[in-house]
């Protein structure tokens, strides 16, 4: 398979409600939405940076500069036998997962709908249904966390993450144990902490969490290891582990037990399935990770958790906790036992809304090969 044009459009979506984080508050999700064409048929993904680079270095303005200078000539050269060559063949580039994985996952996209299969069935997943757990950001006060957390499980949601930050941790997550002592949660820190705060840090151990992600220095892993000996609740690890080699190195030292799978952030969806068989092998937990998606990343998810190591429920909400149109039709719903139906349709599954697309779109631009 050869590739004929790639297109790019930079999609703004407003959010529902503002999402805050230790590092930022989000009101709007702006992304660039990429396209792949080759024989006839169209494969699309959503590249997950964001217009800032305070989650990873990676923002829409540099995996546009990539793709269009780097990426997309390279991937004009390549005769595809399978999705899972363009990584391998964007190697020589270093770093920009992101912008990897726009491209890489647009290809998959494509294949599924080449070979009329869905997207998991393309990846060596299952279908049927997969677990849901939902992320709730800080907010203004613990009342209303709580009034979030109560919404959300009345929702149905499998489990639930709170982002903390130093000041809103220990307190914040009691107040949720005392009116849900038995609810599986976990707590993001998103490189919020130092090693010098792992006494605080376990002060967590008494409340049963599932897990405390990303606690200390977002590229780290050595002062991870140090704290995972000295607390009992388990590390996750979601911004240091850009790679297979990352999820190895990170075990091998002790610096987590779980790891948090985000798409983008492994270079797309080879990454994702090459990592996944470094934790399965090793009995380590894997689950998704969201980055505030629109429907189209957001089924790309789904389809990824179908695989076998996914044992723990993602952050994968339903569209309209953060949208009030998402650009696919239907879409992603969540039941009220908690589950996502995985769709059966070609590649990711659902339509794109073509005419919501082109409303929040401000950029347009296509590339074809010479």
């Amino acid at each position: 398979m050869r590739i004929d044009a790639v297109e790019v459009r930079r999609v703004t979506l407003p959010l529902r409600f503002p999402f805050e984080t230790s590092f930022s508050r989000t009101t709007t999700k702006q992304f660039l939405l990429v396209s792949v064409s080759a024989d006839g048929l169209v494969g699309h993904a959503e590249c997950v940076a964001d217009a800032d680079p305070f989650y990873l270095p990676e923002t829409n303005v540099t995996a546009l500069h990539v793709l269009r200078d780097f990426l997309v000539p390279m991937a004009f050269a390549l005769e595809i036998g399978h999705p899972s060559e363009v990584l391998p063949a964007f190697s020589r580039v270093r770093g920009h997962e992101m912008a990897k994985a726009a491209l890489e996952m647009a290809v998959w996209d494509l294949w599924a709908r080449r070979d009329g299969v869905p997207l998991w069935r393309a990846l060596g997943g299952r279908g049927g249904e997969i677990r849901a757990g939902v992320s709730v950001g800080l907010q203004k006060d613990d009342a209303a966390l709580l009034e979030a957390v109560e919404r959300e499980v009345s929702a149905g949601y499998r489990r639930v993450k709170v982002k903390i930050k130093p000041g809103r941790d220990v307190a914040l997550v009691e107040a949720i144990r005392g009116r849900f002592p038995r609810l599986p949660l976990m707590v993001d820190a998103n490189s919020a902490y130092t090693l010098r705060e792992a006494d605080h840090l376990a002060a967590l151990d008494r409340f049963s969490l599932t897990m405390i992600e990303q606690p200390l220095g977002w590229d780290d892993i050595v002062d991870h290891a140090v704290l995972q000996k000295r607390i009992e609740t388990a590390i996750c690890l979601d911004e240091s582990i850009r790679s297979a080699d990352d999820a190895r190195r990170a075990l091998e030292i002790g610096a987590c037990r779980v790891v948090n799978v985000k798409v983008g952030r492994v270079g797309g969806l080879s990454g994702a399935l090459a990592v996944h068989d470094v934790c399965r092998a090793r009995g380590v937990p894997v689950w998704c990770g969201g980055m505030l998606e629109s429907g189209v990343g957001r089924l790309a998810n789904v389809h990824l958790q179908t695989l076998p190591g996914f044992t723990l429920p993602g952050d994968t909400a339903a569209s309209e906790r953060y949208f009030e149109e998402d650009l696919v039709d239907p879409p992603v719903v969540v039941s009220g036992e908690g589950t996502i139906e995985v769709p059966e349709g070609p590649g990711i599954g659902h339509a794109i809304v073509w005419s919501r697309v082109e409303r929040a779109s401000d950029f347009h631009e296509t590339w074809r090969r010479p």
